[in-house]
């Protein structure tokens, strides 16, 4: 059994994606106390765009460690779409934001938004938690195998 860097970049990648599972469920969270009315909409935009560089950044840095470790199969399979996805999203989010992310007080409470936001945060969250246990699988077999 050796400890390569492929083992490290799984390592990272499982740390990594214990935090994107979190931040999925406190999205979801705050979008559904959004939904109920139980938090005005300001304060949820105000809890949410925070994290959405920070987000895309963890979720980048697994995703370039596995293209220096070679892991190719990890990033294209787990890296590479969600990255395109976000900057898809970040490219489409409302025009005149005085702050970096990408949700808008004025828009967020519209009932095609809020339907989009809802089923993101449950994608996100299915996605980060099956690549959470092929990050597991893929690190028990890289460690084994060499």
């Amino acid at each position: 059994m050796a400890f390569s860097f492929a083992a490290f970049s799984y390592i990272i990648a499982l740390i990594f994606t214990a935090f994107l599972i979190f931040f999925a469920i406190w999205y979801v969270i705050s979008i559904d106390e959004l939904k109920t009315d139980y938090k005005n909409p300001i304060e949820t935009c105000n809890n949410l765009n925070p994290l959405v560089l920070p987000e895309y950044f963890v979720h980048a840095v697994p995703a370039f460690l596995f293209v220096f470790a070679g892991e190719w199969g990890s990033f294209f399979v787990c890296g590479l779409p969600l990255m395109a996805y976000h900057a898809w999203r970040y490219n489409k989010r409302p025009s005149g934001m005085s702050v970096t992310g990408l949700y808008d007080p004025t828009t967020i409470m519209s009932g095609k938004n809020m339907k989009y936001n809802i089923t993101e945060g449950w994608c996100k969250l299915v996605f980060y938690l099956l690549t959470f246990f092929y990050y597991l699988y893929s690190m028990i077999y890289v460690l084994i195998s060499y």
